[in-house]
């Protein structure tokens, strides 16, 4: 009882912000929805009076409707930029299908003779289209649209990553966060929509022709009133614009600290941390939350902006391991601390930049490391049990993950399997705390802030020394979880603020505090 409490209770405290991102997500489902009749319905009817092409059509909507939507939305980013654009193109791609389907379908479902009896009476093609054809096809036309209204509802989840808003932006934020009220909170109303819009759309595929026309007179209006939903929250102001990852957005060290230590008012719009690098160099992002060892901080050059009050806490990496894997698989744990010490920033950025900006894999990457450092051994190919590691979804996580594989191959008779891109902080830790990975790389800011997430002034007392962060996460995860921090890797990949060197030069903009006051005086 208490947990559901919890949730109305985090659902109140966010109210504004989860009424801004239902208008969005209704908006962007309506949008793409539009266009997706207006192109669907007219291809529709040509293959229904072309039926040779009915075959190519079908197909090629059919082939875009399998490709993933993560993909899809990456795929639109170099040619429309991130926001609302790519979304909504992406968004009326997935709706196509059963639109465009059920409107040839119902077409080609009518009898023959009442088409014929028309043609003896002297209509013309389009006043049969118009007074027979798509009056009597519309229950069936109208199935099409409810099935692709359900399907936006749902793929417009992930426009969060593109920084384009709606209810997703709760959903990956609470996965990065370990929080499931979080989370509830994005796929609760997220849920709704998409059951509320399937009965009305139910209720109108039954009504009989005559209400049916006064419905669908004023449905073309409802449309675009919808969609103009998506215009109210997403409007921004003048002046820089900053994009923060989901699991940024929630951080005391994020966001969060960013308004309570500094004051820092920006336009803000969520993004994924696989995109923002890009939208940043491109300049249609003027601040990012980055990470301190990224290589694309090179490869976009860009400038940590000084954090001078101190909220990004320590975050020196290490592997987190299930005390009860230790036990089952003696000799892992020497394995695994062969890399302490070993990758300092410097090394762990340069690493990144091979992966981020050269497009080397994540394999090759870590096997020249091993070489480069004498770590390399030949693959014994045991068979004394399996080691299952996980990673996040980052290159640096990637990499660490191919470099401790190869370690424990080369110098236990253990074989190897990798669960690697596991999303964020939950769904990593979720997986371990459940015995379906033994290991992963975490980080002692992570450690401290996202999971054990102890009170401010703990956090404060300990936060500023990284020894001292680190022997409390060590201590606290042993006696919650019964889970083993092994020794440190070496670096430090702390959450900064980042800009584009030249724009920082330009606005002398050095720190954070610099970026608050260049902000209060514009």
């Amino acid at each position: 009882m208490s947990e559901q409490q919890t949730l109305w209770q985090f659902m109140s405290m966010e109210s504004d912000k989860l009424l801004n991102q239902t208008l969005q997500h209704i908006g962007l489902t309506f949008i793409s929805l539009l266009f997706a009749i207006a192109i669907g319905l007219p291809l529709g009817i040509l293959i229904a009076r072309k039926r040779k092409l009915s075959g190519t059509i079908l197909g090629i909507a059919g082939v875009l409707q399998t490709v993933p939507s993560i993909a899809l939305l990456g795929f639109m980013i170099p040619l429309l930029g991130i926001g609302a654009k790519p979304a909504i193109v992406a968004l009326l791609i997935y709706a196509l299908l059963p639109i465009i389907r059920n409107t040839y379908t119902g077409i080609i479902g009518i009898d023959k003779h009442i088409t014929e009896a028309a043609n003896a009476l002297g209509m013309s093609k389009l006043q049969i289209l118009l007074k027979i054809e798509l009056p009597l096809a519309m229950p069936v036309i109208l199935a099409g649209i409810r099935t692709a209204t359900v399907i936006n509802v749902g793929v417009a989840t992930l426009a969060s990553y593109i920084a384009a808003g709606g209810l997703g932006e709760f959903i990956f934020g609470g996965i990065s966060l370990n929080n499931t009220n979080m989370i509830l909170a994005g796929a609760i109303p997220a849920a709704l929509l998409a059951i509320i819009l399937d009965a009305l759309l139910s209720i109108i595929q039954r009504l009989d022709f005559k209400k049916l026309r006064r419905i669908l007179t004023a449905f073309p209006v409802a449309l675009v009133l919808f969609s103009a939903l998506y215009i109210l929250p997403s409007a921004y102001g003048s002046g820089l614009k900053a994009g923060f990852t989901p699991e940024f957005m929630g951080r005391q060290d994020g966001d969060l600290g960013l308004k309570s230590a500094y004051g820092l008012k920006i336009q803000t719009v969520v993004i994924s941390d696989a995109v923002m690098y890009q939208a940043a160099y491109s300049k249609e992002l003027d601040v990012i939350s980055g990470y301190s060892t990224d290589g694309r901080l090179k490869a976009f050059d860009l400038k940590i902006l000084k954090d001078n009050k101190g909220i990004f806490p320590p975050y020196y990496a290490a592997p987190i391991v299930l005390q009860s894997s230790l036990k089952k698989l003696p000799g892992l744990e020497d394995a695994l601390n062969l890399l302490a010490g070993k990758i300092t920033d410097s090394i762990m950025t340069d690493l990144n930049y091979r992966t981020d900006y050269l497009h080397q894999t994540p394999t090759q990457v870590a096997k020249d490391f091993l070489i480069k450092n004498k770590l390399y051994k030949t693959p014994r190919n045991g068979n004394m049990g399996t080691v299952k590691i996980g990673s996040k979804i980052f290159g640096e996580q990637y990499i660490l993950a191919e470099i401790y594989s190869m370690l424990i191959k080369g110098n236990t008779d253990y074989q190897v399997e990798t669960k690697t891109g596991l999303g964020g902080t939950k769904i990593c830790f979720d997986a371990l705390v459940n015995n379906q990975i033994d290991f992963y790389p975490e980080y002692t800011g992570t450690g401290l802030l996202a999971i054990l997430k102890p009170d401010a002034k703990l956090v404060t007392k300990i936060s500023s020394d990284r020894d001292e962060t680190y022997r409390y996460v060590r201590a606290e995860f042993l006696k919650k979880y019964n889970i083993k921090w092994l020794k440190p890797i070496g670096f430090n990949n702390s959450y900064a603020l980042m800009m584009r060197q030249k724009q920082s030069a330009q606005l002398n903009v050095n720190t954070i505090t610099d970026l608050k006051n260049y902000l209060d005086k514009n």
